[in-house]
Formats: C-alpha cells, structure tokens, sequence
C-alpha cells in the first residue's frame, strides 16, 4: 500500500514536515510495510519557505535586512534542493507586520526595502527562478522600497530622492529604472497572490489591508490618493496599466510594483507550491492521500492547501482525509471539494496552549485512529466518512 502525506502547517504548533512525521508515525503502528511519501506543502503564506526548503531536501538563507522601520532585522530566504536554481522568498520575512511593534505601525512610514534586499541575495546566489509569497506584509508602499533595493529611483520634483514608504508615494516625480538589476529581465519571477484586489479605490490595498497595519481613516484616504499617483506616474512613464490589474493591490501594492518593473507573473500560492514540489508525480499507484492544516472550516475550500491536495489527488481518482487541530464552522464545504473524511486531533477540551504543546502526540494518536479504520475495509472510503462524522 502506498499513502501520500501533503499537509501545511499547524500554525503556532507543528510545520508542516512535523505533521507529515506524525501522520506516518501513527499511521506506521498499523501498517509497518506500507511506502508513505512525505511531501509538506504551503499555500503560498507563512511557512511556505520552510514547506519547500523541506519538500525538496533544500537549505534556508539566514541574512539581515533592512525592516519596515528601517531597523535591522533577521530575515531568510529558502533554496530549493531540485538543481533548479529557485530561490523562496517570504515578503513578511523581511518586510512582515511582525517586525514593527503595535504602537509603531503606520503604513505611512514602512518600506518594503528589505523584501528587495532578498531578492538581491538570491540573484547575488544565481537564482534563475524567484518566488514571493506576499501574505503579512507591514507595508503600503506599492513596491516603491523594494525596487529602490533593486536599483529603480523614484525622484520628486526637486530632483531629490524620495522616502520609499508609503508617504513618498505623493512625491513620485520621475521613475528612473536604468539602475534596475539587469539580471531581473533573465529571471522567471512567480508571485504567490490569492488576492484580486485592484491598487486603488473601494477594494484596493489601502482600504482593505490598511486598517491592520495600523492605518486610521484619514491615512487609508491618504495612501490611497498616494497609491493613485504611483499608479498614473507608471502609466505615463511606462505606459503599463497597473491602476486597474486584478492583485495589483496585494501586500499593500507590492503586485503593482512587480507587475510593473519585473517580468512578474501573479498566480494562486497553491498552485505554485504544489508545482513546485511536483505533487502530482507522487499520485500513481498512490492508494491513499492525507492532508491537513491547524483548522478546516469553511475557509478551506478557498485556495487553501488541502482543497489544493485534494484536487490532484481527486484527478488520480485517489481517496483524501483531511486532518487538522480543529474543525470549524462548516467544516462540510470541502466534502464537496474532494475530501472524503475529515478528524480533528484534539481528544477532548483543553487549554489552547495544552493543544499547541501537546500537538505532535495528539496527531500521532488521531492517525492510528485512522489507520485502524482504514484497515476495517481500505477500499471503502464511504466508511472513513461515516467514521467523521459519527
């Protein structure tokens, strides 16, 4: 028997390659012999990095950077381990909301810079291929300080250099890419954007992500007119159309700066992991495929990495369980979406940090639970089913 284990994380407890050991741990008590092939996975958010770096038996990058508020801050990138020549790039390491202290947050004042300073460091190692990932970030910025990184100035009309923040936006003058990184135009640069929101207006960056990176009313008013002006400033300049591109206004516009200045090319954060691992050449003769992540709900069925798993798995006519920390409300959904059977592994009411610490055993437990049932009948997933939900 063959068994596939692809889960994300279980945030705040295990990564993604724990919960593959764990699964296999519990799942070995019953079955010894069977061959598991361990693949963690992402969707594209935190963790993604380390999903990958583990996936393909590749290393983490540890350098320092320059954070949102222009302080130092210890940042990474992942090195995949296929010979390919692709660098991983989270955009919260470098440039995440983590890094600035609630009482700082102002998305006037926060650079992108340091996600720039990765993508130097991965070039400066020969990457030929660049994914970002562009959940978390602290910033408003449109790109604007990831690009200076990278060589583009953005000069006011003085003929002076502007700040690369949010409140620079306004004094956007002149866009001068001719120091932009040449090695850029020879690099595949892949962005893991789950979002369609445009760069400006009702649904843009400001309005929707501003609030929790510390914007009042009057800054999302501000940095959207600021956004506004970065966008018809790339179009006079550049004649390229960001103002009204679907994902232009992910990670504070950071998509609008990519699209515009690098041969970026935006896509869903699972469909580029799970390419990237090479999913489905696991999938033949494959009898059994397990996912998971911290909590399936409702949300899950939204891009996230088991419906991800699941809809490869479901092309190979293969059964899929999900596991996860918690079930939550509507947990259903993703019976329609290519799930079989979904468990939680929580055994009873306890504390959150009792869950948290005691996580791995928990998993462990849950998956010889599993096992056991599989072993009843394997051929019959409706049974797992009806096991779910009794």
């Amino acid at each position: 028997m063959k068994i596939v284990i692809a889960p994300d994380s279980f945030k705040e407890s295990l990564t993604a390659k724990q919960v593959c050991r764990a699964i296999e741990t519990g799942f070995k008590r019953v079955f010894p012999d069977a061959s598991y092939d361990l693949i963690p996975v992402a969707d594209g958010g935190e963790g993604t990095v380390q999903s990958l770096v583990d996936a393909t038996n590749g290393q983490l990058i540890h350098l320092k950077v320059t954070g949102p508020i222009a302080q130092p801050v210890d940042a990474f990138y992942g090195w995949l381990g296929d010979d390919s020549n692709t660098a991983i790039i989270e955009m919260a390491a470098a440039s995440g909301l983590h890094h600035v202290p609630a009482s700082l947050r102002d998305p006037k004042k926060t650079s992108s810079y340091g996600t720039g300073e990765l993508i130097k460091a991965a070039l400066d190692q020969g990457a030929k291929k660049i994914i970002i990932g562009l959940g978390g970030s602290a910033t408003n910025d449109g790109g604007i300080g990831m690009l200076s990184a990278l060589g583009i100035q953005f000069i006011d009309k003085h003929g002076q250099l502007i700040e690369t923040n949010g409140a620079g936006l306004h004094h956007i003058n002149t866009i001068n890419i001719n120091g932009l990184d040449k090695r850029l135009t020879s690099c595949e640069i892949l962005v893991a954007c789950d979002v369609d929101n445009p760069l400006c207006g009702e649904h843009g960056a400001s309005r929707v992500f501003g609030p929790q990176k510390g914007a009042t009313d009057e800054d999302i008013q501000y940095l959207d007119i600021g956004l506004k002006h970065y966008g018809q400033c790339i179009k006079q300049q550049l004649n390229i159309d960001v103002l009204n591109q679907a994902g232009s206004g992910a990670a504070g516009g950071m998509g609008a700066g990519l699209i515009a200045f690098t041969n970026a090319t935006l896509k869903p954060g699972i469909d580029l992991v799970l390419d990237a691992v090479q999913l489905s050449q696991y999938m033949p003769n494959t009898n059994l495929v397990i996912t998971g992540e911290g909590r399936i709900d409702n949300q899950t069925i939204y891009g996230k990495t088991p419906m991800g798993v699941a809809k490869i798995a479901k092309k190979f006519d293969i059964p899929v369980i999900g596991v996860a920390g918690s079930l939550g409300k509507h947990h259903q959904a993703v019976y329609s979406c290519g799930i079989d059977a979904v468990f939680a592994c929580i055994p009873g009411v306890m504390p959150l940090e009792q869950a948290f610490a005691e996580a791995q055993t928990n998993l462990e437990n849950l998956s010889e639970n599993i096992a056991k049932c599989w072993s009843i009948n394997p051929c019959n997933s409706t049974l797992i089913k009806y096991y779910s939900q009794s």
